[in-house]
């Protein structure tokens, strides 16, 4: 009986998923498509929990069915990343499209991604100070307890890793191995290896211009593959955020939720004032932050609901070479910087209001000027190496907790509410990627304005 029920559910996703073809075929826009199935996955989540409720083995069966269709889309969009990455750089640099200013573009993004993680590290905090949130007010069972026995081990593992050997580990020593994406800072070696490949092309173009002229031909060719790949699989983003979404409220403890709350909300307020600081941010550059909202939806929301900077990078790529007019070098900077360096929501504001929270515990006062300042810098810093994937979080906590001296297994506490809070960071660590690839070409005057002030280009979804 289980299995006809299994049948049904699947048959319902399969169903919406149909009525997001129809939708495509009638040439509604790729916004409102996204927007259509975000809200019938979410429909469809909170039905088969009501039906079944949340320990039901039919709706974990269900569920697992449905990863097919949404984590599946994960991985196809993270097959891509690591050639998109490389060969939109090396192109970058065959076109001479960011040589002329390499240094100032790179310092200019980089500027921008730390400086905003240090901003939010400030929102983190206030956020957590006027809700009055105290770790102590947790309480944990076993479940936490378990978490925090992990996060403790984990800390073991990098524990007396100096500022500098962090550094040093984004240094690619194997390049295919990075190539795997089997390091936290893989996509950061991949960008080093990438540019040296390019300032490689630019020697041999002075000294041997037949030979450059031919890895030329032979970039241009796998770019224009790779681009091709990537434009197919966006195509089926609806269809991902669908699954995803039907999945993650499914399988979401509404009771574990409400019971924290208060946390969540403080989260989300947090997160919500990062994200009005992009706009700000974006305002003051003379550009309309509603054009860059309405611009950014499709990529913030598969953003949102698969949690993943990483699995997000084609989409990134895409809407700010063609919504908003940044050029190939610089958005491939951005986006491939921001998935290591500068996380807004996750190495900003999560860690800042752990360690606001947890502070308290050991007698240290969450008020004191030289706590909240050394906290501020450390989040800043710690910053840098903070893998684009689900669990990148956690990691930077570990960092910050362990450098400021708290107790990293604290953290622990709230796992029950971990992917509803990794949702809107993972949003907002786009958003800071993509203000900071729009803001830096706006500086160095090369941002297409009539690009970003004019219509959405269906097309680059096509």
């Amino acid at each position: 009986m289980g299995s006809f029920f299994i049948i049904i559910n699947v048959a319902a996703l399969l169903l919406l998923a149909g009525v997001l073809y129809f939708m495509q075929k009638k040439h509604i826009s790729f916004s409102k498509r996204v927007f259509t199935a975000l809200g019938m996955g979410i429909v469809l989540g909170f039905v088969l929990q009501l039906i079944y409720g949340l320990e039901s083995e039919t709706l974990l069966q269900s569920t697992e069915w449905f990863n097919i269709i949404g984590t599946g889309y994960v991985k196809l969009l993270q097959m891509v990343v690591m050639p998109l990455v490389f060969i939109s750089i090396v192109s970058a640099f065959t076109k001479l499209t960011i040589t002329t200013n390499l240094g100032k573009v790179a310092g200019l993004i980089i500027g921008l991604l730390v400086g905003t993680t240090a901003v939010a590290a400030a929102v983190g905090i206030s956020a957590t100070l006027g809700f009055n949130l105290e770790a102590v007010q947790i309480d944990g069972g076993e479940t936490e307890q378990a978490r925090g026995q992990e996060i403790e081990q984990q800390y073991t593992e990098i524990e007396g890793q100096s500022f500098p050997q962090k550094i040093i580990e984004l240094i690619p020593a194997n390049p295919f191995l990075d190539f795997t994406g089997q390091r936290g800072t893989s996509t950061i070696a991949v960008v080093i290896f990438a540019a040296f490949v390019g300032f490689a092309f630019l020697g041999i173009k002075r000294k041997e211009p037949e030979q450059a002229e031919f890895f030329k031909k032979m970039i241009d060719a796998i770019y224009s593959i790779v681009m091709r790949i990537v434009t197919l699989v966006l195509r089926l983003t609806p269809y991902g955020i669908l699954a995803i979404m039907a999945k993650t409220v499914a399988t979401s403890n509404f009771a574990a939720i409400a019971k924290l709350g208060e946390f969540v909300l403080a989260s989300y307020v947090a997160l919500a004032v990062m994200f009005i600081i992009h706009l700000l941010i974006l305002t003051l550059a003379g550009l309309n932050p509603i054009t860059y909202v309405k611009k950014a939806f499709p990529v913030l929301s598969f953003a949102f609901t698969s949690r993943s900077s990483a699995g997000t990078l084609p989409l990134n790529i895409k809407a700010q070479t063609k919504s908003f007019g940044v050029p190939e070098g610089i958005a491939n900077f951005a986006g491939s910087f921001g998935l290591s360096i500068g996380q807004n929501g996750c190495a900003g504001v999560y860690p800042a209001m752990l360690a606001v929270m947890i502070a308290p515990t050991v007698g240290i006062d969450p008020l004191s000027p030289t706590f909240l300042l050394t906290l501020i810098a450390v989040v800043a810093i710690s910053s840098f190496g903070v893998a684009g994937v689900g669990g990148g979080a956690t990691f930077a906590a570990i960092l910050v907790l362990s450098t400021m001296n708290l107790p990293v297994a604290l953290a622990g506490l709230l796992i029950s509410v971990e992917p509803l809070i990794d949702m809107a960071r993972t949003a907002v660590n786009v958003s800071g990627s993509m203000t900071a690839g729009v803001v830096t070409s706006r500086v160095t005057k090369e941002l297409d304005t009539g690009v970003y002030n004019g219509q959405e280009k269906e097309a680059i979804y096509s």
